[in-house]
């Protein structure tokens, strides 16, 4: 058998007991090696880098709940895959599942069929919605872009107007600005 490894993940500085439990219980179930970060789960999560490029074939990754490992149900299936091709499993406390048995590899790939059918519902009444808009004369599109202001930046520019003052006027971000201005 291979070794049991484990990561926490809390979402700021403030979660330090959070973390802590995490840990513990990672610790209680067997746990020989332990990644932690304190990271937004949108931001890079390094720890979980390392700990998916540190596990092989024959280990068990184990996190506390779903919501530290994964940010989406499409996500948690990249991440089970990713373990998977290892040839390692995953097993989630909070939920008792375990991919090393038929019946946890069912759920993973349950939960991601779910997802993927949420995201194409969403679509389809984004795009029906979208339509209908149309239809009523209410559908605008998206906003004029920076570049759609380059000759008044430019204007503005030949006037002795600096970047930041122009990108305050014009209401964009001063690196549009400088981007417009070195074409």
């Amino acid at each position: 058998m291979g070794a049991i490894v484990g990561y926490a993940r809390t979402s700021t500085i403030e979660q330090v007991a959070g973390l802590e439990a995490q840990q513990r219980d990672l610790e209680a179930s067997g746990v020989t090696k332990l990644f932690s970060e304190r990271v937004s789960s949108v931001a890079q999560r390094a720890e979980l880098a390392r700990a998916l490029d540190y596990i092989r074939d024959g280990d068990v990754f184990v996190v506390t709940k779903l919501d530290r490992l994964a940010r989406s149900v499409g996500d948690l299936i990249d991440i089970s895959r990713a373990i998977e091709g290892k040839g390692a499993s995953l097993r989630i406390l909070s939920l008792n599942l375990d991919t090393n048995s038929p019946t946890g590899k069912l759920m993973v790939n349950l939960l991601g069929s779910v997802a993927q059918f949420e995201r194409e519902l969403m679509l389809e009444r984004q795009r029906e919605g979208i339509a209908k808009a149309k239809a009523e004369g209410k559908y605008k599109g998206r906003a004029p872009t920076a570049r759609a202001k380059a000759e008044e930046i430019m204007r503005m520019r030949a006037e002795g107007t600096g970047p930041a003052e122009i990108a305050r006027r014009v209401g964009i971000g001063r690196s549009s600005v400088y981007r417009i201005l070195a074409t």
